[in-house]
């Protein structure tokens, strides 16, 4: 029986022979080790490493390389989705009471435009317009002809009236405003997640998966607060028309000099006290972006990381660009739905040309005026735009940036 034992032991390792006695004669026991535990318990070490693997490259790349990667994917991104966010601005502005109109609907810029070059195609109004005149003149075309109905219907007038490269009107202010924003705000929340994923796996496991929704949240606020005047310009120059013909439209520097115009003080101090409404709205702003972030993060990380395990270890730039880029559109449209009545109260409050009501509005006053005056439909005014530039948007900012850190990594 002994030697049974010990050819079962030798044919199969994970049984032990164990022996004890009872009444005096000695019986073998073969007892079922766990071995496969420790084979399981490698597996599982093995997944949580996959899951880790990009945490870990990452405190290796400093924070330069960090930034770099974010200004490449924030340039990109901007370029690509600029007419989307020209759209939703103008919707949301019209929305708002801003009123959009012919360039030579009033005397004074027809009588400075007429001229012997002048061509009668020029005084048509928008081809889109059935309540024309009898000559399709400006005199003669309603006002309603030149209210936007949706999306394309933007593109479409912009183009037709304002010219196609209008579409990426505030594009310079958009550039100045997303490399820097994106520069601080990735960089930063990667440091914000590594440090307090190392917090909580020490202190609170029970609250790691809570860590990108707080390291968004931060990171968001810091960016904000710090590029929030560049946000404000490139609000107003997309949403107002010029209506100088001939006249180019004022860019960044001038717009902030516009809305610093009012500031008339011989007192330094209310001067610089002056100087807080280039933050109208930021309020707002973090009202919108906090959530969006937080949203974002929480729905981004957890989804990345299951597709990046499927990889394993045989992940190369394609997968970390498809993983991420997947993952980045459906947290990014997810939360640009969600908050989009905060990004209308926030075109509000930007565009508001009374620098005395615009120090005074406040986020609930503005969102409690937008449903007294058009519901549940005015708080989601530019929903459609709105999504379709955020989910491309984050897309090609995570995944270019993801995979320029993978680049630099493994280099």
């Amino acid at each position: 029986m002994a030697e049974a034992a010990e050819t079962e032991a030798t044919e199969h390792p994970w049984m032990s022979p164990e022996k004890t006695e009872i009444n005096g004669r000695d019986l073998t026991i073969t007892v079922l080790t766990v071995g496969d535990d420790r084979h399981e318990r490698g597996g599982l070490a093995a997944s949580q490493s996959n899951e880790t693997t990009s945490n870990v490259s990452d405190r290796k790349l400093g924070l330069g390389e960090r930034a770099f990667s974010a200004a490449g994917a924030a340039f990109l991104s901007a370029i690509i989705v600029n007419p989307l966010d020209v759209a939703k601005t103008r919707l949301q502005a019209q929305a708002a009471g801003v009123a959009y109109s012919h360039p030579l609907s009033n005397l004074i810029s027809r009588m400075a435009y007429f001229g012997p070059r002048t061509m009668f195609a020029d005084l048509r109004c928008s081809p889109s317009c059935t309540r024309a005149g009898v000559h399709g003149t400006v005199s003669m075309c309603p006002p309603d002809c030149f209210q936007y109905r949706g999306t394309l219907d933007v593109f479409y007038k912009i183009i037709r009236q304002e010219g196609f490269s209008r579409l990426w009107r505030g594009t310079n202010a958009g550039l100045a405003l997303a490399v820097p924003t994106v520069g601080i705000y990735l960089p930063c929340y990667d440091v914000f997640r590594n440090w307090l994923e190392e917090a909580t796996d020490k202190n609170a496991p029970s609250a790691t998966p809570y860590v990108p929704l707080v390291a968004g949240s931060l990171a968001r606020s810091l960016a904000c607060a710090t590029c929030y005047p560049i946000e404000l310009a490139r609000t107003r120059m997309q949403a107002f028309k010029g209506n100088q013909i001939g006249k180019k439209p004022p860019g960044v520097w001038q717009t902030l000099l516009g809305v610093l115009s009012h500031v008339k003080s011989t007192n330094n101090i209310q001067k610089v006290q002056g100087y807080r409404i280039l933050w109208t709205g930021m309020g707002t702003q973090l009202a919108r972006d906090v959530p969006f972030s937080a949203i974002c993060w929480s729905t981004l990380e957890p989804m990345r990381r299951r597709l990046l395990s499927f990889v394993g270890e045989d992940s190369n730039a394609a997968s970390v660009l498809g993983a991420n880029f997947s993952a980045a559109f459906v947290a990014g449209s997810l939360a640009a739905a969600a908050t989009c009545p905060l990004d209308v109260a926030k075109t509000r409050r930007q565009i508001e040309k009374d620098p005395g009501r615009a120090m005074r509005m406040t986020t609930r006053q503005t969102l409690m005026e937008v449903w007294r005056e058009a519901g549940i439909k005015g708080l989601f005014t530019g929903v459609g735009p709105r999504v379709a530039r955020a989910g491309p948007s984050v897309g090609i900012v995570v995944s270019f940036y993801e995979v320029v850190k993978y680049v630099l990594h493994n280099r």
